[in-house]
C-alpha cells in the first residue's frame, strides 16, 4: 500500500550541475509532479544554490504546456477539483515567508491549469517543504551543512526515496549510510522513480505498508509447495537420482541455469 511521500533531492557542492538540473526537472515535473515517486523538495548547497535555481528555472521554462493528447506536451491541466487553488495557497505562504517564484509565469492559474512554480529560497519549516504538494510546484532549499538536510529527513513523517547528487565517494557513502535508515531507496545522480519491477517498491514511516515487486507479488498470491524426506542415505540417493536423471519437472535444479 503506497501512501504519501515527500522525496528530497540533495545536491552536494561537487555535483554535476547540468545532470542534477535535468534529473530534478524530470523528477519534479513528469506527469505534472503527480507521482508519489516525484522529487518534491530540492536541497542545494549554498555555494551552488543561486546557480542551480537560475539554471533549473530556465529548463522549467522550456516545458511545453497543453492538453494530454497533444504530442510533446509535458504540463497539462490538473484532474483534481480545487487543486490549483491549494497549490497557489502553498506558494503564497512561501512568498509571505520570504521566498519568491523564480521562473517566469510560475504559479499562474488558468481554470484547472497550474503553470509550474519554482520557489526559492525556501526554508525547511515552510508548509510547502513539509506537505506532499502532488503537483507542479517545487521548493529549492539552500543549506550550509548536510546535517540540516538529514535533520529534515529524520523529522519528516515520510520515508519513500531520496536522490543524491555528487561525486565524492566518502561524502556519498556517509549520506547513504544515514539515509537508508530513513527511506527505502536512495538514487545516486538520478531522479527518484518507480521500477524496474524487479526492484522492491516500498517505503518507511508513513509512506507505505509492505513491499511491491514481481517476486513479492508471486509470493503473496501463490501457494508454496514442497517435497520433504528424512535425511537418510537411501533418501539422499533417491533425490539425487531424480534430480540428476531429470525425471521430475518439480524436483529440478534447471532453474539455476
Amino acid at each position: 500500500l503506497g501512501l504519501d511521500a515527500k522525496n528530497p533531492a540533495i545536491v552536494l557542492p561537487d555535483a554535476d550541475l547540468e545532470l542534477a538540473v535535468e534529473e530534478c526537472r524530470l523528477g519534479a515535473f513528469s506527469f505534472n509532479g503527480q507521482r508519489c515517486t516525484a522529487i518534491k523538495v530540492i536541497f542545494v548547497h549554498q555555494s551552488r544554490a543561486e546557480q542551480f535555481a537560475a539554471r533549473f528555472s530556465e529548463r522549467v521554462g522550456s516545458l511545453r504546456v497543453g492538453m494530454p493528447w497533444e504530442e510533446g506536451v509535458e504540463i497539462t491541466p490538473l484532474p483534481e477539483e480545487g487543486k490549483p487553488a491549494w497549490l497557489r495557497k502553498l506558494v503564497d505562504d512561501a512568498l509571505a515567508g520570504g521566498a519568491r517564484v523564480v521562473n517566469r509565469g510560475g504559479g499562474t492559474v488558468d481554470h484547472t491549469l497550474f503553470y509550474p512554480a519554482v520557489v526559492y529560497p525556501a526554508r525547511p519549516e515552510m508548509e510547502l517543504c513539509c506537505v506532499e504538494q502532488f503537483g507542479p510546484v517545487i521548493p529549492i532549499v539552500p543549506y550550509d551543512d548536510e546535517g540540516e538536510v538529514l535533520d529534515w529527513v529524520i523529522n519528516s513523517p515520510y520515508g519513500q526515496q531520496a536522490a543524491l547528487f555528487g561525486k565524492d565517494p566518502a561524502r556519498i557513502s556517509r549520506l547513504v549510510d544515514r539515509l537508508v535508515n530513513q527511506v527505502s531507496r536512495v538514487n545516486l545522480n538520478s531522479q527518484c522513480q518507480r521500477g524496474p519491477d524487479t526492484f522492491p517498491f516500498t517505503g518507511r514511516k508513513d509512506s507505505a505498508e509492505a513491499t511491491l515487486s514481481v517476486t513479492d507479488a508471486l509470493r503473496a498470491f501463490s501457494i508454496r509447495t514442497l517435497v520433504a524426506a528424512k535425511a537418510t542415505d537411501d533418501n539422499k540417493e533417491l533425490v539425487q537420482g531424480v534430480v540428476l536423471g531429470r525425471h521430475s519437472k518439480f524436483l529440478s535444479t534447471d532453474f539455476i541455469f
